[in-house]
């Protein structure tokens, strides 16, 4: 599963300028997904994906080795920089908690960020 997971965070590094891997990224997940961002959930990962490169033109995640959770869900820590839209950039932080089905696909990802704030527009 951790190879899984770590495929998912380098895939949406390349999936804003390779279709291709935008496809792969999004066959990681079921297509009713529960998405949570900092506490705000929605069903389906494409729609984040969407929004997200609306308001960002580049980013690059790095993260630590995902560890199974007493829950059966993994975790890790990771940390990325991106330039937004608007040519900022910005660095932040936090944690992604998965869960993944017995068919291998992400049923449930949460993003929680060190900044409370940091998905606010697109939880609208």
């Amino acid at each position: 599963m951790t190879t899984l997971l770590n495929n998912y965070f380098r895939l949406f590094d390349a999936s804003r300028t390779d279709e291709r891997a935008m496809q792969d990224l999004l066959s990681l997940f079921t297509p009713d997904a529960e998405i949570v961002l900092n506490g705000t959930s929605r069903t389906g990962f494409d729609g984040f994906m969407k929004a997200f490169y609306e308001y960002n033109s580049d980013v690059k995640h790095m993260w630590d080795q995902w560890k199974l959770q007493p829950d059966g869900s993994y975790q890790t820590n990771w940390a990325v920089c991106g330039q937004a839209a608007d040519g900022t950039v910005y660095a932040k932080t936090g944690i992604d908690i998965a869960r993944v089905n017995e068919a291998g696909k992400i049923v449930y990802l949460e993003n929680v960020q060190a900044d409370k704030d940091a998905f606010s527009k697109y939880n609208g």
